[in-house]
């Protein structure tokens, strides 16, 4: 088998070892580790999911009938489709909460009260890892800290995860993943191009683009403590990290560019301080000109990239711009703030009456570089990322057919995978009280009735 995959081609021989249909006859990687997930929002629970993705058992513990906040709060809770629990069949779950909670079960439990710390502590000596995303220090005002937990089980690896960390002079203040990237600096580099009279305006992400991202830094330290225990120490560990500090990682050249020369980035909107051609551009056209949706009315846009000598003189020559092909002829030229406000408009012009994809056939037979921004709706058709199984239409075992992100990156031997998106709030009560903490059925629904659980 092996000498028969080593003659493919390069393509072939990727897509026989990531064949996507094929990933439930493979083993886990993290099979046989559990993770509690004590989680609320974004941050936490991506943590942990993405340890569930690789096989890790991940228990996902929530408010006992409503469960965690992200539930409720974003627009389409199809009570319909999603459910919350079956104590409260009339609210619905909202998709936010989809992408940060794939694999986990979902149990209930109200960490204050005494009966719950029992069944908190009984899980914790059978338990690898656990992350929680509360505010600073709550856990430990509950009696359920690291050093409580510590006690119970030597070998568990923690993972605290916040917004300003667990000391400092902001410990005590809230995040949010807006804010972290407000506190971070990215706010003050992001957003509509700085001008000669004013430094622009700001934009965020509109995704949770940080909380994901810092989330899998968390995950990353909870394999690599997992890893030290099970190699070296035999002992647990204690993590913390600040969202907000996480937020500078993404700060790329503008920290050391200060501390080396004083100078502060600005924001440059679409285009790029560092190489030219490479933006975002407008065409002047839109690609579905009978159609009422808004994201569909509007004009296309383009990025477009040709930063080598070779490949600028050979857009402006496309263009119909000769002239500022050899006026910008060295790249030091063309990076420079004014000769970028003199290129790209005359792009734009050129794209004034062309739809993207009118634009991206041009400049791909041109051999230029360029890819048209898809809406969301075009992403979900993107024979690409059918293909490749990042997403798609899932069977799921509880809400049936569900489109959704999958797994991104590939594994030969050990691959990640979608079992499922997310569950009601407290669906695996019975299951999880009763295999892993040994509570009989008439327990569980007497700490249900009493909301324990």
């Amino acid at each position: 088998m092996t000498e028969h995959l080593d003659k493919l081609p390069f393509e072939d021989y990727c897509k026989t070892i990531f064949n996507k249909d094929a990933l439930f006859d493979k083993p886990e990687a993290l099979k046989g580790y559990r993770v509690l997930s004590c989680t609320q929002y974004i941050l936490g629970p991506c943590a942990a999911a993405y340890l569930g993705e690789l096989g890790a058992e991940v228990i996902k513990i929530e408010v006992p009938r409503l469960g965690e906040p992200m539930r409720h709060c974003s627009p389409y809770n199809e009570t319909w489709f999603y459910p919350v629990s079956r104590w409260n069949p009339g609210r619905g779950t909202s998709p936010a909460f989809q992408g940060a909670n794939h694999n986990e079960y979902f149990v209930t439990l109200d960490y204050r009260k005494p009966e719950a710390k029992e069944i908190f502590y009984n899980m914790v000596q059978k338990t690898d890892a656990m992350v929680w995303n509360y505010r600073p220090g709550t856990f430990d005002r509950w009696k359920i800290g690291y050093g409580a937990c510590k006690e119970v089980n030597p070998r568990i690896v923690l993972a605290w995860c916040g917004g300003f960390g667990g000391f400092g002079p902001g410990r005590n203040w809230a995040s949010y993943d807006i804010l972290g990237q407000a506190k971070g600096g990215v706010f003050s580099f992001t957003g509509h191009r700085a001008g000669r009279a004013s430094a622009g305006f700001p934009s965020k992400h509109t995704t949770w683009i940080m909380d994901y991202s810092i989330g899998m830094l968390v995950s990353t330290a909870m394999l690599a403590g997992m890893y030290w225990r099970d190699t070296v120490s035999g002992l647990g560990n204690y993590f913390e990290c600040s969202q907000v500090q996480g937020s500078t990682r993404y700060t790329e050249y503008a920290l050391p560019l200060w501390g080396r020369s004083g100078v502060v980035r600005m924001r440059w909107g679409n285009w790029d301080t560092e190489i030219c051609v490479n933006g975002i551009c407008a065409c002047g056209l839109t690609s579905y000109p009978h159609s009422d949706h808004p994201a569909e009315k509007e004009e296309g846009y383009i990025c477009v990239q040709a930063y080598t000598d070779e490949d600028f003189a050979n857009l402006m020559n496309l263009i119909g711009r000769p002239d500022l092909g050899k006026k910008f002829a060295s790249h030091d030229d063309r990076v420079e703030a004014k000769a970028q406000e003199e290129i790209y408009p005359a792009i734009e012009e050129f794209l004034k009456d062309k739809t993207k994809e009118e634009a991206n056939r041009i400049f791909s037979g041109a051999g230029i570089i360029s890819q048209p921004l898809l809406t969301v709706l075009e992403a979900a058709n993107c024979d690409h990322f059918l293909e490749r199984g990042s997403l798609g239409w899932y069977d799921d075992p509880y809400y049936g057919d569900v489109f959704t992100q999958k797994v991104i990156y590939k594994m030969s031997g050990s691959p990640p995978r979608l079992k499922h998106v997310h569950r009601p709030v407290g669906s695996d009560n019975e299951e999880i009280y009763q295999r892993v903490c040994g509570l009989s059925s008439d327990q569980i629904r007497e700490m249900e009735a009493k909301e324990v659980i």
